[in-house]
Protein backbone atom coordinates (compact mmCIF):
# COMPACT_ATOMS: atom_id res chain seq x y z
CA UNK A 1 0.00 0.00 0.00
CA UNK A 2 1.11 3.57 -1.06
CA UNK A 3 1.67 6.32 2.06
CA UNK A 4 -0.97 8.15 -0.02
CA UNK A 5 -3.83 5.13 -0.05
CA UNK A 6 -3.20 4.59 3.26
CA UNK A 7 -3.62 8.25 3.56
CA UNK A 8 -6.72 8.50 2.40
CA UNK A 9 -8.11 5.50 3.84
CA UNK A 10 -7.33 6.30 7.24
CA UNK A 11 -8.71 9.80 6.57
CA UNK A 12 -12.10 8.47 5.89
CA UNK A 13 -11.84 6.04 9.01
CA UNK A 14 -11.16 9.14 11.10
CA UNK A 15 -13.55 11.03 9.75
CA UNK A 16 -16.27 8.40 9.97
CA UNK A 17 -15.34 8.89 14.13
CA UNK A 18 -14.96 12.24 14.23
CA UNK A 19 -18.90 12.60 12.67
CA UNK A 20 -20.26 10.25 15.17
CA UNK A 21 -18.34 11.95 18.03
CA UNK A 22 -19.79 15.49 17.02
CA UNK A 23 -23.27 14.77 16.59
CA UNK A 24 -23.17 13.15 20.47
CA UNK A 25 -22.15 16.91 20.88
CA UNK A 26 -18.46 15.88 21.80
CA UNK A 27 -15.98 18.32 22.82
CA UNK A 28 -12.43 19.19 22.18
CA UNK A 29 -11.25 17.20 25.33
CA UNK A 30 -13.90 14.40 25.16
CA UNK A 31 -13.24 13.65 21.59
CA UNK A 32 -9.72 13.55 22.23
CA UNK A 33 -10.40 11.33 25.92
CA UNK A 34 -12.29 8.98 23.33
CA UNK A 35 -8.93 8.26 21.37
CA UNK A 36 -7.28 7.08 24.08
CA UNK A 37 -5.65 3.57 23.03
CA UNK A 38 -7.65 1.44 25.45
CA UNK A 39 -11.14 3.03 24.36
CA UNK A 40 -10.42 2.52 20.99
CA UNK A 41 -9.51 -1.03 21.08
CA UNK A 42 -12.95 -1.47 22.73
CA UNK A 43 -15.06 1.07 20.71
CA UNK A 44 -13.15 1.17 17.66
CA UNK A 45 -11.58 -2.61 16.89
CA UNK A 46 -11.51 -1.71 13.00
CA UNK A 47 -9.36 1.62 13.52
CA UNK A 48 -6.41 -0.11 13.62
CA UNK A 49 -5.48 -3.61 12.51
CA UNK A 50 -3.52 -3.47 16.16
CA UNK A 51 -6.67 -3.97 18.05
CA UNK A 52 -7.32 -7.07 17.48
CA UNK A 53 -4.04 -8.11 19.59
CA UNK A 54 -4.38 -5.30 21.83
CA UNK A 55 -1.09 -4.75 20.88
CA UNK A 56 0.45 -0.96 20.27
CA UNK A 57 2.40 0.66 17.76
CA UNK A 58 4.55 2.40 20.39
CA UNK A 59 4.83 1.10 24.08
CA UNK A 60 3.93 4.16 25.70
CA UNK A 61 1.71 4.99 28.47
CA UNK A 62 -1.50 7.07 27.86
CA UNK A 63 -0.95 6.44 23.97
CA UNK A 64 -3.63 8.49 22.07
CA UNK A 65 -4.69 7.69 18.85
CA UNK A 66 -5.93 10.38 17.87
CA UNK A 67 -3.20 11.53 15.02
CA UNK A 68 -1.96 7.79 14.32
CA UNK A 69 0.40 9.70 11.59
CA UNK A 70 2.46 12.45 12.61
CA UNK A 71 1.57 15.64 11.07
CA UNK A 72 5.66 16.11 11.18
CA UNK A 73 6.35 12.78 8.90
CA UNK A 74 6.98 14.33 4.86
CA UNK A 75 6.09 11.74 2.43
CA UNK A 76 6.02 11.32 -1.73
CA UNK A 77 5.33 8.09 -3.23
CA UNK A 78 7.34 8.91 -6.05
CA UNK A 79 10.47 9.92 -3.78
CA UNK A 80 11.46 12.99 -1.84
CA UNK A 81 14.98 13.02 -3.59
CA UNK A 82 17.80 10.49 -4.85
CA UNK A 83 20.76 9.58 -2.81
CA UNK A 84 23.19 7.90 -5.14
CA UNK A 85 21.24 4.81 -6.15
CA UNK A 86 18.44 4.89 -3.29
CA UNK A 87 15.38 7.05 -3.13
CA UNK A 88 13.74 8.64 -0.04
CA UNK A 89 10.61 8.24 -0.06
CA UNK A 90 9.44 9.62 3.97
CA UNK A 91 11.09 11.72 6.29
CA UNK A 92 10.68 13.93 9.66
CA UNK A 93 10.28 17.49 9.50
CA UNK A 94 11.85 17.75 12.74
CA UNK A 95 14.34 15.54 12.56
CA UNK A 96 13.45 13.80 15.65
CA UNK A 97 16.26 12.49 17.99
CA UNK A 98 14.09 9.64 18.22
CA UNK A 99 13.48 8.76 14.71
CA UNK A 100 15.75 7.13 12.26
CA UNK A 101 15.80 6.36 8.36
CA UNK A 102 15.35 2.63 7.24
CA UNK A 103 17.42 1.72 4.43
CA UNK A 104 15.37 -1.30 2.42
CA UNK A 105 17.31 -2.28 -0.15
CA UNK A 106 17.03 1.00 -3.14
CA UNK A 107 14.63 2.66 -0.82
CA UNK A 108 14.76 5.16 2.63
CA UNK A 109 11.66 4.97 4.37
CA UNK A 110 11.52 7.01 7.75
CA UNK A 111 11.55 4.76 10.78
CA UNK A 112 9.63 6.05 13.43
CA UNK A 113 8.93 3.28 15.50
CA UNK A 114 11.25 5.11 18.40
CA UNK A 115 9.12 8.26 18.58
CA UNK A 116 5.97 9.14 20.64
CA UNK A 117 5.56 12.72 19.80
CA UNK A 118 2.21 12.45 18.03
CA UNK A 119 0.90 10.07 20.54
CA UNK A 120 0.90 11.83 23.84
CA UNK A 121 -1.94 14.23 24.57
CA UNK A 122 -0.39 17.71 25.37
CA UNK A 123 0.44 17.69 21.76
CA UNK A 124 -2.90 16.31 20.39
CA UNK A 125 -4.01 19.34 22.63
CA UNK A 126 -1.82 21.59 20.76
CA UNK A 127 -2.71 20.55 16.91
CA UNK A 128 -5.88 19.37 17.50
CA UNK A 129 -8.47 20.69 14.57
CA UNK A 130 -11.59 18.30 14.35
CA UNK A 131 -10.68 17.53 10.70
CA UNK A 132 -7.24 15.13 10.68
CA UNK A 133 -6.27 16.04 7.31
CA UNK A 134 -5.72 19.54 7.84
CA UNK A 135 -3.62 18.68 11.09
CA UNK A 136 -1.60 16.34 8.83
CA UNK A 137 -1.79 18.62 5.29
CA UNK A 138 1.78 19.64 5.42
CA UNK A 139 2.88 15.63 5.11
CA UNK A 140 2.30 15.45 1.52
CA UNK A 141 5.45 16.57 -0.48
CA UNK A 142 4.58 17.39 -4.01
CA UNK A 143 1.88 14.94 -4.86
Amino acid sequence: MTYSAWFESHAAAHRAIMEKLLARGYGKAEIIDYFDFDNMVEAEPAFCPLYAERKKCHDMEGLNCYLCACPNFRFNDEGIERRGEQTLYSSCAIASKDGKEGVYGDAIHQDCSGCTVPHHRDYIDKVFDTEWERIMAACRRGQ
